[in-house]
């Protein structure tokens, strides 16, 4: 595998404090796997070396208004945000964490739906700056990192999804998700990724 910097973006999914941190509202669901499989500190490596090397870094979070005008819960997953009462754009849980807290030019893209495309400006985004390689990671991955990662392959950008980089709530629910990507995208680890750019670039991988 090879990855050219400047046209690869790196898009971590949905690091937030209600979704990946010990006391969000999705806490009982995701973080301890989070926390198993090291997630936050391997997007850390990820976006801090191919952001040194000169490629782009995209956040995508989901929040709502706090009176949640904008959120249309047809879904399960949806209607415990409705029943929460989490993720409120402005709250401190719905901020991106800071273990993987964004850098100055980094891309922070806010939407409302499962998917990061799904009413946004991420596909827009992306073109402005003629990436074609989006390099997932992120949180959960049978949700929104596998249903923003199906959207890009249908967008015509070439997909690579970081297994271990990516959680779901088990890990047998998180590996029938890579399985069903893999004919869509290219799945790696953090060190693929590493090894995969110019070699004059950083290249080794952080626990």
């Amino acid at each position: 595998m090879e990855l050219d910097p400047r046209t690869t973006a790196v898009v971590a999914v949905h690091c937030q404090g209600d979704i990946v941190g010990p006391d969000g509202a999705f806490a009982s669901f995701f973080y301890q796997q989070v926390a198993e499989r090291r997630v936050l500190g391997r997007i850390a490596t990820l976006t801090d070396v191919i952001r040194a090397a000169g490629g782009t870094i995209v956040y995508t979070r989901v929040a709502w208004r706090p009176d949640f005008s904008d959120l249309h819960a047809n879904s399960p997953i949806l209607g415990i945000v409705a029943e929460t009462g989490c993720l409120k754009d402005g709250s401190r849980l719905a901020k991106i964490v800071g273990d993987v807290a964004p850098h100055n030019g980094d891309i922070v893209i806010t939407h409302q739906r499962v998917g990061g495309f799904a009413e946004s400006d991420l596909d827009a985004t992306l073109r402005d700056r003629d990436v074609d390689t989006l390099v997932f990671c992120g949180v959960a991955t049978n949700f929104s990192v596998e249903g923003t990662a199906r959207v890009a392959s249908d967008l015509g950008y070439r997909v690579v999804v970081v297994d271990d980089a990516c959680a779901a709530a088990s890990p047998e629910v998180h590996t029938a998700s890579l399985g069903s990507l893999g004919l869509l995208a290219e799945i790696v680890t953090v060190q693929d990724v590493l090894d995969a750019l110019p070699s004059s670039a950083p290249a080794n991988a952080k626990e």
